[in-house]
């Protein structure tokens, strides 16, 4: 086994993978529910940002906006493990890795 070779091999993992990192960081997904309310994350799956149109608002149904919001949140969140799985694909690692 040649430590060389498998050191170069190492770099060059790690430096793709930091690449796959940063591109995954400046993609952005929404989720959505049923239009009322939008959630946008990056590739990591952190939230950016959560708009909640008014109509969506009923001050004697809150539980309704709180199952829109998790409905939105969930949706992002699956679409950029999406994201995480096609980037990783490429290295050949298990997708959700970052």
């Amino acid at each position: 086994m040649d430590m060389r070779k498998l050191m170069k091999q190492m770099q060059q993992a790690q430096s793709a993978a930091s690449k796959i990192q940063e591109e995954l960081a400046a993609q952005t997904v929404e989720g959505s529910a049923s239009g009322l309310v939008t959630v946008t994350a990056n590739g990591h799956g952190k939230i950016q940002s959560l708009k909640i149109k008014p109509e969506a608002v009923d001050p004697s149904d809150v539980e309704a906006l709180e199952d829109l919001i998790l409905v939105a949140i969930q949706e992002a969140a699956g679409k950029a493990d999406e994201l995480q799985r096609s980037a990783t694909q490429a290295l050949g690692l298990p997708g959700g890795m970052f």
